[in-house]
């Protein structure tokens, strides 16, 4: 199976074509990035494609980052994901971002609390913790950083995200025995495409998982009466 995945959720553009199976990518390109989007993307999957013999039309599935992350990157790389699959008539995958950074943590040889922690401004995080033998400790949840610790317990704690070295931070603080894995500000491209690879697209729908309401909202209040 081959499998293109994207990921704009976050700090980045990313792309790649997996084959299943294969320790790594046949191509893959990844461009850290705030802003912009929307016009990186569509470019570099074309690069990506022209790298893979057959293009576009050797791969059997989409794979996509559905959140939690930024509102207009979710909904450029769910765009051009769903557009692929209608064009390819193939399935498209939406991964949740926390579980891409949870994978290689679980994937490793160590042990400890796997724990996945994006920074959600404001004091707050996105966080999903899974014990060893998969029991979800906390699902994916928006919360203040205080009240993650309070849930993860006493450890260890392994945790990887951008959210990764604030976590820890306050965590030690608390006498909480926690490890960094790595401070990623983004999954690891390869990774959302081996969790593409194996889901089911039944189940893992290209949905948003958005977890906070928008930051803009109508002033309803505000509203000036109609004539």
């Amino acid at each position: 199976m081959r499998v293109l995945a994207i990921d704009t959720a976050l700090g980045a553009c990313s792309a790649c074509i997996l084959q299943a199976g294969d320790a790594e990518p046949l191509a893959r390109e990844s461009i850290p990035m705030e802003r912009g989007h929307a016009e990186a993307l569509l470019p570099m999957l074309d690069r990506v494609a022209s790298q893979v013999e057959g293009g576009f039309e050797s791969l059997d599935r989409v794979a996509v980052t559905v959140g939690p992350g930024s509102y207009t990157g979710l909904r450029v790389g769910i765009a051009a994901a769903r557009g692929i699959g209608i064009a390819a008539d193939i399935p498209v995958i939406g991964v949740a971002t926390l579980s891409a950074f949870l994978a290689p943590l679980m994937a490793g040889d160590k042990r400890g609390l796997f724990t996945a922690a994006i920074d959600a401004k404001h004091g707050q995080i996105y966080v999903q913790a899974v014990a060893t033998g998969g029991r979800v400790i906390i699902p994916p949840s928006l919360m203040g950083i205080r009240d993650a610790i309070r849930l993860l317990g006493s450890g260890p704690i392994l945790v990887s995200g951008s959210a990764a070295p604030i976590l820890a931070a306050e965590a030690r603080m608390q006498g909480v025995d926690i490890q960094v894995d790595e401070a990623a500000l983004f999954p690891d491209i390869a990774w959302v495409a081996r969790l593409g690879a194996i889901a089911d697209p039944t189940q893992a729908l290209p949905k948003p998982l958005y977890l906070r309401e928008p930051d803009a909202k109508p002033q309803d209040g505000a509203k000036i009466a109609r004539q």
